[in-house]
């Protein structure tokens, strides 16, 4: 292959500059951050979130990095966890979906932490950021079909992403950053199990917790530490562990195998990953969540609320709902433990409960995973009258499209039907700045007053003026 992945992807993300980008994407870059930090003003009540704090905050260390919103110092490898988590933790981050899944303002803390670390300015943050949500991206379009078939967790693909955008603040040399790739994507294989079944607090730290391990292996590859350069394609590197790689030949060998969704040929697409870069930007295509819930629910949930609101429904009414689904969201949302959910994590990856919660409230926001919501006899009620179906022609139609098709009917006969084929925050269909404000409004109004709130936006749409020090004092509450 000549140069390894890991050299190609180096040498790329050490010469890309600030001058290189483009107006549009340094916007989108903003509009991501004042996604993400909404978010993370919203998770500071949630148990694992105040876990994790409460565990680094005894441990202590060198005051590197800044909490968002706590405003405690920490360790710079230790604030990207709970920065990552924060951001995270409420399922309601950004996502792109194409073979695999991913979040990748999961790794914005990464630069943040670092670049706070050494002094960098918000430039140079901005930069790294873009390479973040460029390879993260990327990656959801290299495993044919993606590791999420395969039964392993997106967290495996940002691994190898992480430590890519730490080097950049780091300053890290071509050989450096090689070197902070193979040590990070050598020990961070995510199984799929923290989304499977009944859910935990694993769900939303499994990715983090590979963001904060690629900024401990870029200080590691700084100090001299070695890691292996063809972890992606050599032998028995994550290409030829994952299947459908020769790696002696260094070529691509399509295998059947057996995954979720049945037996498909598995591959890679290089091209995919390392091809045409600096051309466009990936930023450009990922999505917003207009809903606090996992991705593949959004489309089913805005066919309930339309049809609920539309038709000004009364869910006491309602003698069945039918949701055709694509068979891969069907797999995922509907399994049986997330008809009877016992916690926020489980809740927000459950299909029945999310379209129970809307066809009783005709909304879901942050509150409809609350204690009190989780015991809603309304809820319950509704829950068993949802019945699932996958659907092989909409299978075929994803990921260019996520096909949504619910069908209300009521205790008279009639019916109420909504079809849908991908939901708000989609790059068709972007959140306008109202629906951000709107957003960032409702996560961050029991922490943070009106003029504070407006402070925070226009630090964060004019952060290229400023320091990361400088910018992260201005997100403490």
């Amino acid at each position: 292959m000549g140069k390894s992945i890991s050299r190609i992807i180096s040498e790329y993300a050490i010469g890309l500059k600030y001058e290189d980008l483009p107006e549009n994407v340094i916007n989108e870059v903003k509009r991501y951050l004042y996604d993400s930090v909404g978010c993370a003003y919203g998770a500071q009540n949630t148990k694992d979130v105040n876990i994790i704090r409460d565990l680094y905050t005894e441990i202590g260390g060198k005051g590197e990095a800044t909490v968002i919103g706590f405003g405690d110092k920490l360790p710079a490898v230790n604030a990207t966890l709970v920065n990552s988590l924060m951001i995270r933790a409420l399922d309601f981050n950004d996502i792109y979906w194409k073979d695999d899944p991913s979040h990748p303002s999961d790794i914005i803390p990464a630069a943040l932490s670092v670049g706070e670390m050494v002094g960098a300015s918000m430039k140079d943050v901005i930069v790294a950021i873009v390479l973040a949500y460029e390879f993260e991206q990327r990656m959801c379009l290299f495993a044919k079909p993606g590791v999420r078939e395969r039964k392993w967790h997106h967290a495996t693909l940002t691994q190898f992403v992480s430590p890519i955008v730490a080097g950049k603040l780091l300053g890290l040399t071509v050989n450096e950053m090689v070197n902070a790739i193979g040590i990070n994507g050598s020990h961070n294989h995510t199984i799929g199990c923290p989304t499977a079944g009944k859910l935990t607090m694993m769900k939303n730290t499994v990715d983090p917790m590979a963001v904060q391990s690629g900024v401990f292996a870029a200080l590691m590859a700084q100090k001299g530490f070695s890691g292996t350069e063809k972890v992606f394609e050599g032998k028995e590197g994550f290409m030829d562990a994952f299947i459908g790689w020769n790696a002696k030949e260094e070529k691509e060998n399509p295998t059947e195998m057996n995954g979720r969704d049945g037996i498909s040929e598995w591959s890679w697409d290089v091209e995919a990953l390392i091809g045409d870069l600096g051309k466009n930007y990936k930023i450009l295509e990922c999505g917003m969540k207009a809903f606090p819930t996992e991705a593949l629910t959004h489309t089913h949930i805005s066919c309930a609320i339309k049809a609920m609101t539309e038709f000004n429904l009364d869910y006491k009414n309602i003698e069945e709902v039918r949701v055709t689904a694509f068979a891969q969201a069907y797999d995922i949302l509907f399994d049986p433990a997330k008809y009877r959910p016992e916690s926020r994590e489980t809740a927000d990856h459950s299909l029945p409960y999310c379209l129970a919660a809307a066809i009783v409230d005709k909304k879901i926001t942050t509150n409809s995973f609350s204690d009190e919501k989780l015991n809603d006899p309304r809820i319950f009620e509704v829950i068993d009258k949802i019945k699932g179906e996958p659907s092989i022609e909409f299978e075929k139609m994803f990921p260019a499209k996520q096909p949504s098709k619910v069908v209300i009917k009521m205790k008279d006969g009639k019916e109420y039907e909504e079809y849908m084929e991908y939901p708000k925050g989609d790059p068709r269909e972007p959140m306008t700045m109202e629906d951000l404000d709107n957003k960032f409004n409702a996560l961050a109004n029991n922490w943070l007053s009106e003029e504070k709130r407006k402070e925070v936006k226009s630090t964060i749409f004019n952060c290229e003026n400023i320091s990361s020090k400088e910018f992260m004092s201005k997100l403490v509450v």
